[in-house]
């Protein structure tokens, strides 16, 4: 039992900095596109933010991804384009 219990915590410890690793990965390119939006004129931040919406709704009709996870990576864009981070 305490073989088992010393497994899944060291599981979970796994699981923990994956996700620490994965929050600093979407850190880090939130961080980097926020800097090039900022140095596009604002016809080129538009024309960047059309393509990228174009190409969602694109990848929404053609892949199985549920509806949830398509709105919720649709929602996370369109902050990410239209408010980035100050």
């Amino acid at each position: 039992m305490k073989n088992l219990i010393a497994e899944l915590l060291v599981k979970l410890a796994e699981k923990e900095e994956e996700s620490k690793e994965l929050v600093a990965q979407v850190e880090a390119l939130e961080i980097v596109v926020t800097a090039l939006l900022r140095h596009m004129t604002p016809g080129d931040q538009q024309a960047l933010i059309a393509s990228v919406e174009g190409a969602l709704q694109e990848a929404d009709t053609a892949s199985g991804v549920s509806e949830r996870d398509s709105e919720l990576l649709e929602q996370y864009i369109k902050k990410l384009l239209r408010h980035p981070r100050s």
